[in-house]
């Protein structure tokens, strides 16, 4: 079955007090209508972040309560498509991002998207569509859209794109998935504070999923498995990412443990998200043709 939820029904915090938008079943197509990260409110260069009103900020469109789902479930959300629209917007300024000190005010930038390429000054940059915020709720209590966490959020994680299985475990019964905050294009890092924002249209696949038990997202995009955290410092984020990797295939092959690890050190990577947000995000990455070699599948 099909659902589609517009942007009337959208959340600025994941929580289990959310009342869901829409119930839907495991393996039913949902189409998210999004806003961009300002809910829209930049329209051109003369609007200024100073005069945006900031309880409007990351909205994530739903939740969606998916029956079956329960605490100690994982939830697959497999990306069949991402539509932007035409128009994004980028700003930086003082204290955003690791250059944020070298700039005394803040700057708005209007980035127009034509023919799957984005405009920036005499550049046309090829876009990759990107949902920044996906998560579900908490056990309890409330994380703001902007926080990245164990039950995803702001991740701002480029590789969660088109083609993309996202994995989410579950807190809460029907999980409450909710998502926005595209880009158009974002680097590694996103170091001046945004992307290309950018509203649009996300196509989806909800599963449930028993047979998966995770303690952080994981997504697995263009033949390769990334395991994801975010956490105070990189050091921190870097180790436990690994470590999420470390105890995933340890639980799926016989591999003694040293040669796991020597493994990871010559075929995976430790990659950075994002740095902006009030946590950080790494992942830690294997190519999906090796884990299968191994006998770990997903």
């Amino acid at each position: 079955m099909r659902h589609f939820v517009d942007t009337q029904k959208k959340v600025f915090a994941f929580s289990p007090d959310n009342a869901p938008a829409v119930s839907v079943n495991s393996g039913d197509e949902v189409v998210f209508e999004t806003l961009d990260c300002f809910s829209n409110q930049i329209k051109t260069c003369e609007d200024k972040l100073e005069s945006l009103d900031w309880n409007q900020v990351n909205p994530a469109t739903g939740p969606v309560f998916v029956n079956g789902a329960e605490p100690g479930d994982v939830l697959e959300i497999q990306i069949v498509d991402i539509k932007v629209n035409n128009q994004g917007v980028m700003a930086t300024g003082k204290g955003l991002g690791p250059l944020g000190g070298k700039f005394e005010g803040y700057y708005t930038k209007i980035v127009k998207v034509e023919n799957s390429k984005a405009i920036f000054n005499d550049l046309e940059l090829d876009i990759e569509p990107m949902v920044g915020v996906i998560g579900v709720a908490p056990k309890e209590g409330t994380i703001n859209c902007g926080t990245p966490g164990s039950h995803g959020g702001n991740l701002d994680t480029r590789y969660i794109k088109k083609g993309a299985r996202v994995f989410l475990p579950v807190s809460v019964k029907g999980g409450l998935l909710a998502l926005g905050d595209l880009h158009a294009l974002m680097g590694d890092g996103e170091v001046c504070g945004t992307g290309i924002e950018v509203a649009g249209e996300v196509r989806t696949v909800v599963r449930v999923r028993k047979n998966l038990s995770l303690k952080n997202p994981m997504v697995v995009s263009e033949g390769i498995v990334f395991t994801l955290v975010s956490s105070k410092t990189l050091d921190e984020a870097v180790k436990e990412a690994v470590g999420d990797m470390f105890e995933f295939v340890m639980s799926r092959t016989n591999i003694s443990p040293e040669e796991l690890v020597m493994l990871f050190s010559i075929v995976g990577n430790t990659e950075i998200s994002q740095v902006v947000d009030p946590l950080v995000t790494t992942r830690f990455s294997m190519p999906v043709d090796i884990l299968e070699r191994l006998g770990v599948s997903i």
